[in-house]
């Protein structure tokens, strides 16, 4: 079986003689590329261009300025003394473009040194179109972005369509590819070193090796069914007989170790016992099958039978009053302290309190086994008692009961078959050459063929023709042809001398950066492709399929009506998910979202709670595909009169419950403070520490990741405004405090009082009057999920009242909502701005805010509606290129 094969298959590698001749071509390529190649223009100046400042404009700098731009230690690093005027060399047009905006803005001088609007306005009017006809003729020369190198999910995709792999997983042997701009996908940030390159060798040479035939034969079928007595490895667990038993007829059965040891040795097993588990699976915990790991890698069929149930007094079962949410965890059969890979793996599943029969399937590599993990349950909590040994202490029954899932039998069968054999994958690489075990090699397999010369020449020339992202020259493709003929020619079997090759493809330039479209009157269709692989990377973060490679060889790809089709094709497909995660979890922090625990002191009532955790991340990924696939307006970025919710969501958020661990979209009551994303419990989550909120933390996550306008940084030597937990003083004393600094009050005063107006949000979004602190208030005392006792005080009344700059005076949530929603143009801008960058590498440049603008204005009449903004991106020149050179 491929795809999903063992860790052991990463240290097959190829002799190392090949791995040096492969590394050193793959150096020569980029190399190549990124110096000299026809397609890669060097920054080669578009001809004398300078700014020529006249002296009234030096002195008014010189004046203006001076004080902080004209020292030993600049301000922001800007010495305007060593700043060169000369417009064609990039750093130095940057560096203008910025004190252009800022001066324009109002943000420099800062306050206190006023400049005279008529003085405002000389500067901007001269720099502003001298720059916007430089980087004009910059763009007109070398083309608006350089190529991009893919980041590591979308190599790992790649490798996925192209290896017909869907399940490879090789992304962590690769480096976390560099943020910048709160995007993963800026062509700036993500270079490629000598080690990263060693790194991706490295990963597309597993990915290959794992796309081989296991053997001559497919593996074996196996088919497996467990009674209850063998569905769990252990008699008990942590946490005693309430966290999981046996059952009969609904009461429990206080099986021993040794009573299932030998129902086990005789295979007597009662069709009528019940196996009863009560908590989630957090440390410590291995809740997997008895004497079960996977024979070989891939995909298993699972069936079983399960009811919801209540655990009441005396260990009794009665039926379940909700569903309760399962789903399955891949792992080692190492008992509590897990090892290696730990991860989710066939969907979620709700539980009823009907028996039901539910099929899933489930991805296991060869020698791992699974566990049942019901979420939104108990932990049982450590009790270490003094000369006496350590035990784990389930929490108090609830009056209704201790939810949990009582399984009946399951079915196991796998690894499921292939439709052929030898697999698709290895067919890619291969074709149709007879294959036999091999003898010397790394690999299982070895070709069988009478003219191994000419067979690799074809099938090398087959494999380039299949990952090409545009047509190669035959001066590239002789190259690949002499390193695998070479290989041959030392005595390298067949198959490792062909898989030489392919690494060294998969690893050049051309298949391992993204080329921008530019008109090439040589090789016409070369725009075209470059348009496919920009759009599907864009919105499915992989290669184009064989439509849009079509499309584009047909040169198609420039027609509005085709474009338009072709987004929305891809936007319906479900890979599209993967764009709505990785965007949302840049733009939107959604990747911090378990970056901080929650205190246990302060915030009880979230120990342990990964359910609810999980279902925050899943609500703000779904709100954001709502947004898109219906065309909402921008504006309900920030409001809306519906949530997206599911059943664990529905209670954290006080509306009417809804059954289910699904995401559906439910209509707002009216007294709801909920709607929009700054009520999301994700995004709440992300711009707090765990231990309380922070309205500075907030509102300069609504002036920069929805307004588009992020703030300086603070200057070096002004202290945080750190929470006082012991209640001592106020936040908004804090703040006051904060703001009678000069240094901060300038920028604070525009996101302070946004921020101020979240306060009604706790650290997971949940809603409240007071705030709590760990020694001054209202005593509040109680047992946890886990059982532990608590005890945390509410003290100060939350006074979410505030005023913005511009009078603005805002008292609730729904009057911020209010404030940000009139400003859809900067909503729609900062929105455009962002998914700019995120297709192209870059931000619209300087002389492109006219295009930019002109989008806008396109989309005004019916309210800046998100589709409609996308396929305005997707159809114009900051996508597309320019359609001749000029």
């Amino acid at each position: 079986m491929v795809g999903l094969k063992s860790c052991d298959s990463r240290e097959r590698r190829s002799p190392a003689p090949a791995r040096r001749i492969t590394m050193r071509l793959v150096l020569f390529l980029v190399a190549t590329a990124l110096g000299g190649s026809p397609y890669v223009r060097t920054q080669e100046p578009p001809g004398p261009t300078r700014l020529d400042l006249p002296a009234p404009l030096v002195q008014l700098l010189r004046r203006r300025c001076g004080q902080c731009h004209q020292t030993e230690e600049p301000a922001g690093g800007l010495d305007l003394t060593k700043l060169s005027q000369a417009l064609d060399l990039p750093e130095a047009r940057r560096q203008w473009e910025r004190i252009h905006d800022r001066v324009s803005n109002g943000e420099m001088p800062p306050d206190g040194l006023p400049m005279p609007e008529v003085e405002r306005a000389r500067l901007r009017d001269f720099l502003g179109p001298r720059l916007r006809a430089a980087d004009a003729a910059a763009i007109q020369k070398e083309g608006r972005g350089s190529l991009r190198r893919l980041t590591r999910e979308e190599f790992e995709n790649n490798l996925r369509a192209l290896l017909r792999l869907p399940e490879l997983d090789i992304r962590d042997m690769l480096p976390p590819d560099r943020i910048q701009h709160q995007s993963n996908r800026a062509a700036g940030a993500l270079d490629l070193s000598r080690v990263q390159l060693a790194a991706y060798l490295d990963a597309a040479e597993v990915a290959l090796r794992q796309a081989v035939a296991s053997g001559t034969a497919a593996p074996p079928l196996l088919t497996k069914r467990l009674a209850a007595t063998e569905m769990f490895q252990e008699a008990g667990t942590f946490g005693g007989r309430e966290a999981m038993f046996y059952a009969k007829d609904s009461q429990m059965l206080p099986l021993t170790a040794a009573d299932l040891a030998r129902m086990r040795k005789t295979n007597d097993h009662d069709p009528a016992i019940e196996l009863a588990i009560f908590r989630s699976a957090s440390w410590p915990y291995y809740g997997y099958p008895d004497a079960f790991t996977a024979p070989a890698s891939g995909r298993y069929r699972l069936r079983f039978s399960a009811r919801s149930v209540r655990q009441v007094r005396d260990f009794r079962l009665r039926p379940g009053r909700g569903t309760i949410p399962l789903t399955f965890r891949a792992r080692q059969p190492s008992g509590p302290d897990v090892s290696g890979d730990v991860r989710a793996t066939g969907g979620t599943h709700d539980i009823t309190s009907d028996v039901s029969t539910i099929e899933t399937t489930l991805l296991l590599k060869q020698g791992e086994t699974f566990e049942y993990s019901l979420l939104g349950l108990p932990v049982p909590r450590p009790i270490n008692p003094v000369n006496a040994p350590l035990y784990y202490d389930f929490p108090p029954m609830p009056a209704e009961g201790h939810p949990g899932i009582a399984f009946q039998w399951l079915e196991l069968t796998g690894p499921l078959p292939l439709s052929q054999w030898p697999p698709s994958s290895h067919r890619v690489l291969f074709g149709d050459l007879s294959i036999r075990p091999a003898e010397g090699s790394g690999l299982p397999v070895e070709l069988v063929t009478p003219e191994p010369a000419r067979d690799a020449i074809r099938l090398l020339r087959r494999f380039l023709a299949r990952a090409q992202r545009r047509p190669l020259p035959e001066t590239e493709i002789s190259l690949y042809e002499r390193l695998v003929v070479a290989q041959l020619q030392t005595g390298t079997p067949l198959a490792e001398s062909l898989l030489a090759g392919y690494t060294a493809f998969l690893c050049s330039p051309n298949y391992l950066y993204l080329q921008p479209p530019r008109p090439a009157p040589d090789h016409p269709l070369d725009q075209h492709y470059a348009i496919a692989q920009r759009l599907s990377h864009f919105l499915i973060s992989g290669p184009p399929d064989a439509q849009l490679l079509s499309l584009a060889a047909a040169g198609q790809l420039r027609r509005a009506d085709v474009l338009a089709a072709e987004t929305d094709r891809l936007l319906a497909q479900r890979e599209s998910a993967r764009f709505v995660k990785t965007f949302t979890d840049h733009w939107l922090a959604l990747r911090h979202l378990r970056r901080d625990t929650v205190d246990r002191r302060l915030y009880p009532e979230y120990r342990f709670d990964d359910y609810l955790i999980d279902s925050l991340g899943r609500e703000t990924r779904g709100y954001f595909h709502t947004l898109l696939r219906d065309n909402l307006p921008v504006r309900t970025l920030v409001q809306s009169n519906f949530a997206v919710v599911n059943d664990r969501l529905a209670r954290h958020y006080e509306l009417a419950p809804v059954k289910g661990s699904h995401l559906r979209v439910v209509r707002l009551p009216n007294y709801s403070v909920r709607g929009g994303l700054l009520t999301q419990g994700a995004v709440l989550k992300v711009t707090a520490d765990g231990r309380t909120t922070s309205p500075v933390h907030r509102g300069v996550w609504i002036v920069d990741r929805l307004l588009g306008t992020p703030p300086p940084p603070p200057p070096p030597t002004v202290p945080a405004v750190s929470p006082d937990l012991r209640g001592s003083t106020s936040l908004r004393e804090q703040l006051a405090s904060h703001l009678a600094d000069a240094r901060c009050a300038g920028c604070h005063a525009h996101f302070d009082p946004l921020g101020i107006a979240l306060e009604n949000f706790d650290v997971m979004g949940a809603w409240r009057t007071r705030y709590r602190s760990l020694a001054k208030g209202e005593e509040v005392t109680g047992i946890d999920r886990a059982g532990h006792a608590y005890r945390y005080y509410v003290s100060e009344p939350v006074e979410p009242n505030s005023e913005l700059p511009d009078g603005t005076r805002v008292a609730s949530i729904r009057q911020l909502q209010n404030h940000l929603a009139k400003d859809e143009r900067r909503l729609a801008a900062n929105l455009l701005r962002r998914w700019t960058l995120y297709a192209t590498g870059i931000h619209p440049r300087f002389s492109e805010r006219s295009l930019v603008a002109g989008l806008l204005d396109a989309s005004q009449p019916d309210r800046y509606r998100t589709r409609d903004l996308l396929h305005a991106l997707i159809q114009s020149p900051l996508f597309l290129g320019s359609r001749v050179n000029q």
